[in-house]
């Protein structure tokens, strides 16, 4: 099972994700993470666009989910941006 932090981004089945759980919890055969999508709406806060690999993805809040870690793949980080992803998760939870 490949380590995985906070803001990392993981594939899973095709599909990039941010892992969005706190680094400080014990481990657990899931993690939660946000996907990034190209075709999603974006919403000023709730979902942002961000920069990955030289592409604009959306984060695609809404769509939260816990995922088996053994079925994601570590591909790159986001921690520059964490900013705006604890804020459009703030927005989701409490609509500020």
């Amino acid at each position: 099972m490949e380590r995985l932090s906070r803001y990392d981004v993981a594939e899973y089945s095709g599909v990039k994700m941010v892992v969005v759980e706190s680094d400080l919890l014990p481990p657990d055969p899931a993690v939660v993470v946000i996907p990034l999508l190209t075709d999603y709406p974006v919403v000023k806060g709730l979902n942002p666009e961000l920069l990955h690999d030289g592409k604009c993805l959306i984060l695609a809040t809404r769509l939260i989910a816990a995922v088996r870690r053994s079925g994601l793949r570590r591909a790159g980080s986001v921690a520059d941006q964490g900013d705006r992803i604890n804020r459009a998760i703030d927005v989701l939870m409490a609509g500020v």
